[in-house]
């Protein structure tokens, strides 16, 4: 590859020969790139502080909040409700004293006057009361007594009996609930029905801390439509349901002996030690009527997470396989799924695939934490919690590959590294999206590959022509856009597949994978189960990857702005010996480093560089090109790597000169 230096290329343009064969300009409209826009100095949206350094990463006088949870719940299949007592214990390490606590009831989104049902235009035509909160009691300073409370939406603030200190001051908040189970319309939990009987995927099925932090103090959003910010801690939870149900839930089963049968603990073992799945429970004995009366509880424990969730039925066939992690660690890929989802096709494959994705991710990124990573067919479609996520039960092929991988390498974004979804959706989002990319050219060779469409612009293409339909699109938002504010046409485009595409043109064009690579795992790394914010992102792939990409932020993230280079003149001296000269332009206010491909008469090529400094002080360049062939054809950015808006003005035929 050529590098043409700026400063060389300057000398010989002054003392060029008039003598040139030119090949006729296009005609252009004006050009309104502004360099001084894009170059601008720029002030990220929080500042470095001793809590968030400059780098990027926790600084030394970082803090989180802690919430640790013990939870018993009785799930009733019957009349398809779930009733609870959950007990929190909360450390402030704040150095404010709190005199409430705010907590998330997301339940309350299914009832009829949420405010999420205004939200888009789009009535829901199924409710449920939400919770019913029974008793709200606080343990401080050894004293236990009832506390009053107040319900606003899918909000919950608790008054405390006095101010709860800073620095690590505890109080333990007990709250005694029940709620309605939604059916499929509750989207993220839901009980639906199977070919031999109902499956609940039970997720937001308790009262969870609202988080305070450095930034906003307690961050109170209501639950519209976009997920979660929640703190670390442990969890204990027991489920009670019928005793001819099987439980799976995040974290690590801690009471196999009381729940499971002995041949059924004797597979799990030999699937501890498998690489190849191993049914735990065949569809002979999932279909197989029960003779089991009374009921099991399910006991359960996960450290290091925001959050848990579970599935149960009756009817699940199960199976697992070993998950091999770095350092010699090991953890368990388990699915459970109705009959009707057996095949090789579908669901018998998606421990393999679960498997596959998860070393994969811990290879390349992070290692995952977690005992258990388990895949559910249920009604709860495309969603994902801690260990454990919900996919539908008519996946098959590729398409429950993608989800699977999608859903669990969710794990890594927003689960480990703990970002707000509520506000910054593209974080985990995208994130995630960007991850399956390498995901899908590894399993199997790339047999399910390349995942990389917009979903915006479909049909034939590559991604980056695809992209730059929502470049172009005037009404499209800026990533940095609170999340609840983003339309459904544009939710898809912006948070999932612009914000993954953004991270694709980062690590592949513009730091490449030797800078990149190193950056973004000690990004996770710094963050792993803490609360990093969009200017800590930017922050840290700036300091560990070496480059000032200020502009970048600006063009991709903080604005929509389109991307346009063009070819504009290619000019030849009589004396071919003395090379040709070509002019490129950058018509949009977006830049991007790029590849100008020059094509010779005599078959060859020469690939040069195009650096995002060529447009630092104008919109237009002259680059010099040593070759003693006649110039065939010039074109930029020849592989379309880049959302080029308009690729008619990328190329330019030659006209060698006499």
């Amino acid at each position: 590859m050529i590098r043409v230096s700026i400063l060389a290329l300057a000398g010989s343009l002054l003392a060029a020969p008039l003598a040139l064969a030119q090949t006729a300009a296009p005609v252009f409209p004006p050009n309104d790139y502004a360099p001084l826009k894009t170059f601008a100095p720029l002030t990220l949206p929080a500042p470095a502080s001793g809590v968030r350094n400059g780098a990027g990463a926790p600084g030394a006088g970082y803090w989180q909040n802690r919430a640790d949870y013990r939870i018993d719940a009785r799930l009733d299949p019957a009349a398809k409700t779930l009733s609870a007592t959950v007990t929190i214990t909360y450390a402030n390490n704040s150095p404010d004293a709190l005199g409430s606590l705010w907590l998330q009831l997301d339940q309350n989104v299914y009832r009829r006057d949420s405010r999420a049902g205004a939200l888009g235009g789009r009535p829901r035509k199924e409710f449920t009361d939400g919770y019913a909160i029974e008793a709200v009691e606080v343990e401080q300073v050894g004293k236990t007594a009832a506390a009053p409370f107040l319900v606003d939406d899918t909000r919950m603030r608790v008054t405390l009996p006095a101010a709860l200190k800073g620095g690590g001051g505890q109080v333990k908040l007990t709250i005694r609930y029940h709620y309605a189970v939604p059916g499929a319309f509750g989207g993220r939990t839901a009980w639906g029905p199977s070919d031999k009987g109902d499956i609940f995927d039970i997720a937001q099925w308790y009262p969870r801390m609202a988080v305070y932090d450095d930034v906003r103090g307690w961050d109170t959003l209501p639950y519209l439509a976009n997920e979660f910010y929640l703190d670390y801690g442990s969890f204990d939870y027991a489920v009670t349901v019928p005793a001819d149900m099987i439980v799976a839930g995040s974290g690590a089963l801690t009471n196999p002996k009381d729940v499971l049968s002995a041949e059924q603990q004797a597979r799990l073992a030999k699937a501890r030690a498998s690489d190849q799945t191993v049914l735990i429970r065949p569809p002979e004995e999932a279909v197989a009527s029960s003779a089991a009366t009374g009921t099991k509880t399910w006991r359960f424990h996960m450290d290091d997470t925001r959050d848990v969730a579970f599935t149960a039925s009756k009817v699940f066939v199960w199976d697992a396989a070993r998950i091999n992690l770095p350092g010699g660690k090991t953890a368990l890929a388990q699915s459970v799924y109705p009959v009707e989802s057996v095949g090789e096709g579908a669901w018998s494959r998606s421990t393999e695939y679960l498997k596959h994705a998860v070393e994969q991710f811990s290879t390349r990124w992070y290692p995952y934490p977690y005992p258990n990573a388990i895949n559910v067919a249920g009604p709860a479609t495309g969603m994902e919690y801690p260990g454990i996520v919900f996919d539908g039960v008519d996946d098959k092929g590729k398409d429950l590959f993608w989800i699977t991988a999608h859903e669990i390498g969710h794990t890594w974004f927003p689960m480990i590294v703990g970002f707000d979804e509520r506000r910054d959706a593209w974080m985990d989002e995208g994130f995630n999206t960007f991850i399956d990319v390498y995901e899908s050219d590894a399993f199997g060779g790339g047999v399910y590959g390349p995942k990389r469409d917009s979903e915006y612009a479909p049909g034939p293409g590559a991604p980056a022509d695809q992209i730059a339909a929502i470049l172009e699109d005037a009404a499209a938002p800026p990533i940095l856009s609170r999340a609840d504010t983003v339309r459904e046409k544009y939710r898809h485009p912006i948070t999932y597949f612009k914000s993954a595409f953004g991270l694709t043109l980062l690590r592949e064009d513009i730091l490449g994978p030797e800078r990149f690579d190193p950056a973004f795992r000690k990004f996770i790394a710094d963050w792993a189960f803490k609360h990093p914010k969009p200017s800590d992102f930017f922050r840290a792939m700036e300091s560990a990857g070496g480059e000032d990409l200020s502009w970048f932020w600006r063009g991709w993230y903080l604005n929509n702005w389109t991307l346009d280079m063009d070819v504009a003149g290619i000019a030849q001296d009589a004396d071919l010996a003395k090379g040709a000269k070509v002019t490129v332009e950058n018509r949009g206010q977006l830049v991007l480093p790029a590849t100008l491909r020059v094509m010779f008469q005599d078959g060859g090529h020469r690939d040069i560089r195009v650096p995002v400094e060529t447009w630092m002080q104008s919109g237009s360049h002259v680059f010099a090109v040593d070759t003693t062939s006649p110039v065939v054809e010039a074109v930029i950015d020849p592989d379309h790597r880049t959302p080029d808006r308009d690729r008619t003005n990328n190329s330019l035929r030659g006209a060698p000169g006499a």
